[in-house]
């Protein structure tokens, strides 16, 4: 599998961030430098930071630089806030905020740059440890369920190194799965922003594997017609039950998965699990601005000030779930009690 080499999703050199604006794949490869909770927020809302696991990542480094630059209690209690408010639906961000804040209140006044900076740093250790053990997990399951030819498998939105530490979840399966037997991947488009269209293909094509672009309305089509041995995505919140929520139109997917009978797999970290949540109805779906429906790459789509709904994600019920993967373990059936064994 060839690979072609391209700046990493997310870089900390020690005191500043260095993250690639997926806002402007896959035309230009740009880094930007941030320094500060404030300029780590925006590039979150922006989307130039994105994937429930990166954005967490992203998140915990913002919080340790607003304290490094003002040690105060004060100062990490508004940082914390700020960043935590960002994005809603991704449990990893308000987890990894969290995290981070605990350990610089614990270590007090004197400690608190240090102890931010160290938590931060633990935080994207561990997440890359998650992608490399979630990854065979779920190529292991799959390679063991598919049938003994090559196959193709389809995906949703981005879930590669782009979203996550490591080689990533959904797409981190497929990846680690193509290493051990011929596969070709369809890509969803992930309407309005393109996830799947601009960040999905840019880590194929980078990665060497056979791979082709799906309109999001064509993907059950092909499923039910046989076309699509496996459904593959990652996930940004699973409540208890192991209700999951993703990127819209994830749903849709797994619905024709299961009338097709065809594995439907969710793939992320443990840190993704909110056991605090009973089921899927109780996760709070972001619902973003109007103007990434009503335009695309600068251009109009429909009249001006059409109303728009335009939730992000959807919540795959728990029933139409396959398997649920985390570094841990795999989840299936994918039931609570399940759910908490891999969390």
């Amino acid at each position: 599998m060839a690979s072609t080499l391209a700046p990493p999703a997310l870089r900390w050199d020690g005191a500043r961030l260095h993250v690639l604006d997926q806002t402007r794949l896959p035309a230009h490869e740009e880094v930007l430098v941030l320094e500060g909770a404030e300029e780590t927020a925006r590039a979150i809302e922006r989307l130039a930071v994105r994937g429930a696991p990166l954005i967490g990542v992203a998140a915990a480094f913002g919080l340790a630089m607003e304290v490094a630059r003002e040690p105060s209690l004060g100062a990490l209690e508004r940082a914390a806030e700020r960043l935590a408010g960002c994005r809603p639906t991704a449990r990893n961000l308000a987890w990894a905020v969290e995290r981070v804040r605990a350990a610089a209140v614990a270590a007090g006044p004197p400690g608190l740059g240090a102890a931010a900076r160290a938590a931060a740093e633990q935080i994207q250790r561990e997440d890359e440890a998650a992608s490399a053990a979630l990854a065979a997990h779920g190529a292991a399951l799959l390679d063991a369920a598919l049938p003994k030819r090559p196959v193709t498998l389809l995906t949703h939105c981005n879930s590669g190194c782009l979203a996550a530490s490591g080689r990533g979840t959904g797409l981190g399966v497929i990846a680690a799965l193509a290493e051990c037997r011929p596969l070709r991947v369809l890509a969803c488009e992930a309407r309005p922003l393109l996830q799947g269209a601009r960040l999905t293909i840019w880590e194929l094509a980078r990665l060497g594997m056979e791979h082709a672009l799906v309109v999001d309305a064509a993907a059950p089509g092909l499923i039910r017609t046989g076309q699509v041995d496996a459904v593959v995505t990652g996930f940004d919140r699973v409540a208890a039950n192991g209700d999951v929520a993703n990127k819209v139109g994830t749903y849709g997917l797994a619905l024709a998965a299961g009338a097709a009978r065809v594995p439907f797999m969710a793939a992320g970290p443990s840190s993704s699990l909110d056991g605090s949540l009973a089921a899927g109805d109780a996760i709070e779906i972001e619902e973003r601005g109007a103007d990434e429906v009503r335009s695309a790459a600068g251009a109009l789509l429909t009249l001006p000030g059409t109303p728009v709904r335009n939730p992000a994600f959807d919540v795959t019920p728990a029933a139409l779930v396959w398997a649920l993967v985390t570094e841990r373990g795999v989840a299936q059936p994918v039931d609570a009690a399940s759910v908490a064994a891999i969390a």
